[in-house]
């Protein structure tokens, strides 16, 4: 009984049926995609902890901000989108800015999450807009 319960409820928010899907499906693509993606838990670490940053701390903040950004995508744009930090700009952040250029980690890191205040909304009214 309660597993129709939880069915209904994620009918009413996600509208499976309208998108021609069920729980199953959902369950099962959203684990793929787990799978597909958790390399960057290993990665992710291994690249900053290159600057300095403790490994465990970006482990924990990668995972962190993959759920949190994932959960708003859900929540607020109803798409099935997983979100994670990009590999390209944190290689780019440890490997050039701070190792070859020689710059510490920590004052650029806070310019970069001080500029999230501005993307956060462009991004959660882009992915709000229907799609022609």
């Amino acid at each position: 009984m309660e597993n129709k319960s939880n069915q209904g409820f994620l009918e009413k928010v996600f509208h499976l049926s309208e998108n021609h899907t069920d729980v199953k499906t959902e369950v099962i693509a959203g684990i793929t995609t787990f799978m597909t993606m958790a390399y960057i838990l290993a990665v992710n670490p291994n690249i900053l902890s290159a600057t300095g940053m403790d490994r465990g701390a970006v482990f924990t903040a990668t995972a962190l901000a993959s759920l949190v950004a994932t959960l708003l995508m859900a929540a607020f744009a109803n798409y099935p989108f997983v979100l994670a930090p990009g590999m390209g700009l944190n290689a780019y952040f440890a490997y050039t800015v701070v190792l070859q250029m020689g710059y510490t980690w920590p004052p650029y890191l806070w310019k970069a999450l001080s500029s999230l205040h501005c993307l956060l909304p462009m991004c959660v009214k882009l992915f709000s807009m229907p799609f022609p």
